[in-house]
């Protein structure tokens, strides 16, 4: 569920990112003066302002959605016992465990050879 969620909130966010860059600028009604026809739009004669700026606002509040989602699901796997910090008595039982180390100093660990081999 976690991914899904994931998934959906990269791509609300690339389209969220795609709208902003296709809105218009505060400065793009000055080119309506030298004959930036705007009633040539697909949107109409009041250009795509309203349509976009609703979609946009959607998808902003989608994104925050996915946002406050996801961050309860890192919350809830946050509630785990801590694993980094181990109880006492099991530092003591690994202490206690013998080691290579503690092992007979005259013991050979190399690794046995096939005698009898003429190749």
């Amino acid at each position: 569920m976690q991914v899904a969620i994931l998934m959906i909130h990269v791509a609300i966010a690339i389209a969220l990112v795609v709208l902003v860059l296709l809105q218009q600028g505060k400065g793009a009604e000055a080119g309506a003066a030298f004959g930036g026809g705007a009633s040539q739009t697909v949107f109409g004669s009041r250009g795509s302002g309203g349509f976009l700026s609703k979609s946009t606002a959607i998808l902003a509040a989608a994104f925050f959605a996915t946002s406050l989602t996801l961050a309860w699901y890192a919350s809830q796997a946050s509630q785990a016992p801590e694993a980094g910090i181990p109880d006492s008595r099991l530092i003591e039982q690994q202490r206690s465990v013998p080691t290579l180390d503690d092992s007979a100093g005259g013991v050979d660990n190399a690794a046995p050879v096939l005698e009898g081999s003429d190749d």
